[in-house]
């Protein structure tokens, strides 16, 4: 006991952030030897709210009554929950997984910064929930036990771990729904803008694409201000590149807006059929492996880009001249529909990255998601 109280006479003479450092060491010691170790309530800590940043996909939402009533909550009986967090080493800050608004009280008024002396209190997201898609499938919950969540940005988060490779069963038991749930947060967002401003992605989609009738025609000259920059991946030296009058794609319709004959719904249906028939989707592959030389040089040396995305509109404008612009399609096939259509693009592009001295990929490699694309 007289060690104890040593120890404590010893920290009051310590200024507010020493004090705080130590007994956060201390709170995290006696954590490791804590029965309930596994539980991130078990050890709170205190960090400074310059160091906690939002993330960028909250869904809930709190209207001006609800937020003055949060800081009045806090004023008066302060912080009765922790801010749930995990620590982002690449940035050297942690991002809040729940409790944004908790966050914006201690910053934005100064009553309660000044109580709390600019620190907020912090649990840790549990190790297994440190990747990206969990994250937001946790934040989603915590919102959801609370019935306090916006719809449409609810959509745009289902829409990005469907764009990550997610299936409707894994979303639906990772956020608390049902499959049926799942389907309609997709159909708020709309098939054809469901993966708008992402590029190529998992599910196939490029709605970054150009277009013919917006097309600004390139040339090898790349000398003047204008179109410095314009291309992406320009430091990778393996990358090879082709400009836009060469490339066999663009002559099967693969930047057209529109099938003639067809309307939206029969193209994506079209795509789907297609790209679920495993023997008409590879025999298209074969063909355009040996005679799409330019288009497949541009893009399967594209590190940067979902080359297997590609691979799959393109087999679907050779075939029947369907633009990629209806690559939602994807999002018709069923789930094992659409993990056999992966494996084929995935065998074809290994047998051209093969055949031309390349390392072959794993799926994961060869999607890319999450870096910067651009059709150039």
């Amino acid at each position: 006991m007289m060690e104890i109280e040593n120890i404590i006479e010893d920290l009051k003479k310590l200024n507010t952030d020493e004090l705080v450092s130590e007994l956060n060491n201390i709170r995290e010691k006696l954590h490791e030897i804590s029965p309930f170790k596994t539980e991130p309530v078990d050890f709170v800590r205190w960090v400074k709210t310059d160091n906690v940043t939002a993330n960028d996909y909250n869904p809930n939402s709190v209207a001006p009554p609800e937020m003055e009533l949060l800081r009045l909550s806090i004023k008066n009986d302060g912080y009765t929950q922790p801010v749930v967090a995990w620590t982002n080493s690449d940035k050297g800050m942690i991002e809040v997984v729940d409790g944004f608004h908790r966050t914006r009280v201690c910053k934005e008024f100064d009553d309660v910064k000044s109580r709390v002396h600019g620190y907020l209190p912090i649990v840790g997201i549990n190790e297994t929930c440190a990747s990206r898609n969990d994250r937001m499938a946790s934040t989603i919950r915590h919102n959801r036990a609370r019935g306090k969540h916006n719809v449409t940005a609810m959509s745009d988060i289902v829409t990005e771990l469907k764009n990550r490779n997610w299936k409707n069963k894994r979303i639906a038991k990772e956020l608390g729904m049902d499959e049926d749930e799942v389907l309609r947060l997709c159909q708020i967002t709309g098939l054809e803008t469901m993966f708008e401003n992402r590029g190529f992605s998992n599910a196939w989609e490029a709605n970054d694409a150009v277009h013919e009738d917006t097309f600004e025609l390139l040339t090898d000259d790349f000398e003047d201000d204008e179109h410095k920059g314009r291309t992406v991946n320009t430091n990778d030296e393996n990358r090879i590149f082709h400009t836009y009058e060469k490339w066999e794609c663009v002559g099967y319709g693969f930047f057209g807006t529109k099938k003639d004959g067809m309307s939206k719904e029969q193209c994506e249906f079209a795509f789907a059929e297609f790209l679920s028939d495993e023997k008409k989707f590879s025999e298209a592959l074969e063909k355009i492996t040996a005679e799409w030389k330019y288009s497949c040089e541009h893009y399967l040396t594209n590190t940067a880009m979902n080359r297997i995305a590609w691979l799959g509109q393109a087999a679907v404008a050779y075939s029947l001249g369907i633009p990629s612009k209806f690559c939602s399609g994807w999002q018709i096939m069923s789930d094992d529909d659409q993990d056999r259509a992966n494996d084929v693009a995935l065998k074809y592009l290994n047998k051209w990255l093969k055949d031309h001295d390349r390392e072959e990929l794993t799926l994961d490699e060869a999607v890319s998601v999450g870096r910067q694309v651009e059709i150039y």
